[in-house]
């Protein structure tokens, strides 16, 4: 335990931020896996698209906070799109044809 003012202090503030950030963390994570979800199990493209937005709210909003690097959520977001791509792809594929 700190014995100085300032350490004690410093203490208290790691405990709540670190309390903040493990809530945000894990809220973070079942959005995104909601999201991928969404993205993957989507009957139709505008229903993955909404997916996919609500997806990067969420985890652009964790970057913003410091609890998210930004390249994580980026690669996150990129792997989203990717499956939404390859499910939708074939689709348009044959429209176009």
């Amino acid at each position: 335990m700190a014995n100085h003012k300032s350490a004690i202090k410093r203490a208290r503030q790691n405990d709540k931020r670190r309390a903040r950030n493990t809530a945000l963390r894990g809220k973070t994570k079942t959005e995104a896996k909601k999201s991928f979800t969404g993205v993957t199990g989507a009957a139709n493209r505008a229903d993955a698209l909404k997916a996919l937005s609500a997806a990067d709210r969420v985890l652009q909003k964790a970057v913003s906070k410091g609890v998210l690097p930004k390249e994580r959520a980026s690669r996150k977001l990129a792997r989203m799109a990717a499956a939404l791509n390859a499910k939708f792809k074939p689709e348009a594929a044959r429209a176009s044809k």
